[in-house]
């Protein structure tokens, strides 16, 4: 199998051993030459998969050194209350299609390669980023995981998506599970020519490189590239820089020094190609860290979130740096959410967002080239975790109104069975342990009204997912689940 060894390691990263010691990493910020005037910035968002800020060092991390990841950040713009949703589908429907999960139906986690009955992200109902992008002119490419259309039911579904090229991980296929449940060593990775064991790689080698090529292949090209990591997710592995670490805390670790690796990878790559100051590159993660992990993070311990409505679930780790259009050393509180990107993106673009979709995102693309100081985002919020129901032949939603947080820069509102539940004054209290929801302090009921006033603004009953089914095939889901397979929340 392809392993690094440590100065390997360490020199693709564009590291040395004193500089690691030291925790120092890969200079972003030097000048390979301003892109020429009127050139549409190539864009790069890397999503790492189960990772909270508690294990990035830059966010305070203690016992992990992320230097790629850190340079990012010093290089670039660094956010405090970036919101993703609480799990991977509900996330990535919301990323891809600027929609909350209430409006695009995606509230709950659907495994579609695994438990399929007929539900699939239907490009039909779903205008992904990549085509607004493709509209304006860009080519476009995606690696990593993607899951929520059954490759083998839809070859060709990415680039219905609007991707042209593309290298994905199938997602674990029930009735091929021995095979195509391998992401990491020897995984089982689907691209235009169909699906197959890359024997002997570590899947994040074979996404990088197939993402390095791409530049290579279309570097005088506008580029979108989106690239969601399988990375850090479970199973907890060996990696090529570190094939014989064991236990699980030690192999966690190793998966995130090989993520800020990757990064480190890329930028290398960018700036080899004399791309790097035109490219901006976006960090972030789809939902928090797997909860059997726990992180030090500013001197306390944060138990992972995944799953869950809490801050260690929902809020993430996002940097965004280019070195000639995104201004170094910034740390921001601006609000935004991952319903965001889609318009970022395309006024990054020059793009035009479709006019007979509603798009719940607001654009924060001013901001991070600086030229404002805040997003015009006065709330952010997140939902979406566990197992959609079957009913009636098709996949809905578990509940007719999903429980939610809704949160400024200083109050965080949570709305459970259809109600107010608790109110935390999220900057004393990160941890949420002080419920002061029935404070008769009049800022803390000020607060309260403003988020409940956004909660009203929502519909009473959420959407469910919006497709035209696949055909009917041997491992759909039935309608009636075991308590066991419910725990089983997916890939």
């Amino acid at each position: 199998m392809n392993r690094l060894n440590r100065r390997e390691f360490l020199k693709a990263a564009g590291l040395g051993a004193a500089s690691l010691a030291a925790g120092g990493c890969l200079n972003t910020s030097r000048t390979i030459g301003l892109p020429d005037a009127g050139k549409k910035p190539n864009i790069i968002f890397i999503m790492v998969d189960d990772l909270g800020p508690e294990w990035v060092g830059c966010y305070g991390a203690e016992d992990i050194k992320t230097p790629n990841i850190d340079r990012l950040a010093a290089g670039g713009m660094q956010f405090s209350n970036a919101y993703s949703m609480a799990q991977c589908t509900p996330t990535r429907a919301a990323l891809l299609t600027g929609r909350y999960p209430w409006r695009n139906g995606w509230v709950n986690h659907w495994d579609v390669p695994r438990w399929g009955a007929g539900c699939h992200f239907d490009p039909k109902y779903n205008v992904t980023f990549a085509r607004v992008l493709k509209s304006a002119g860009y080519v476009t490419a995606a690696a990593g995981k993607w899951q929520i259309n059954d490759f083998r039911l839809q070859p060709q579904i990415m680039k219905e998506h609007g991707f042209d090229e593309y290298c994905m991980w199938t997602g674990g296929e029930d009735g091929n599970l021995t095979r195509s449940k391998k992401r990491y060593w020897d995984p089982y990775i689907h691209t235009k020519e169909g699906s197959k064991t890359y024997k002997g790689r570590f899947g994040e080698d074979v996404f990088s490189d197939f993402l390095i090529d791409f530049m290579r292949r279309n570097k005088n090209k506008p580029m979108m590239l989106y690239y969601p990591m399988c990375l850090t997710h479970t199973p907890f592995t060996s990696t090529p820089a570190e094939p014989n670490v064991t236990g699980k805390y030690a192999r966690h670790k190793a998966m995130v020094r090989y993520a800020d690796y990757i990064l480190g990878k890329i930028v290398s790559a960018l700036a080899e190609l004399r791309i790097r100051n035109n490219t901006i590159i976006f960090w972030t993660s789809d939902n928090g860290t797997v909860r059997s992990i726990t992180g030090r993070m500013n001197g306390r311990a944060v138990k992972g979130g995944k799953a869950s409505l809490a801050e260690a679930g929902v809020r993430e780790p996002f940097i965004v740096n280019c070195p000639s259009l995104v201004p170094a050393g910034v740390k921001t509180d601006a609000l935004t959410d991952f319903t965001d990107m889609m318009p970022t993106f395309a006024e990054l673009a020059g793009a035009k967002l479709p006019g007979d979709v509603i798009i719940d995102g607001r654009s924060i693309a001013k901001l991070i080239l600086g030229k404002k100081k805040d997003s015009d985002r006065r709330w952010i919020m997140a939902m979406g975790f566990g197992p959609a129901g079957i009913a009636d032949g098709r996949v809905k939603t578990k509940k007719t109104f999903t429980d939610r947080v809704i949160r400024d820069k200083q109050y965080k509102l949570w709305v459970e069975n259809g109600k107010s539940s608790k109110l935390f004054e999220i900057l004393s209290d990160p941890a949420e342990k002080n419920n002061i929801i029935d404070s008769s302090d009049p800022k803390v009921a000020a607060a309260r009204a403003k988020l409940e006033a956004v909660v009203q603004s929502f519909p009473r009953t959420d959407a469910s997912p919006k497709y035209d089914p696949t055909p009917p095939q041997p491992w759909d889901r039935k309608p009636k689940t075991t308590k066991k397979s419910e725990k089983k929340t997916g890939n």
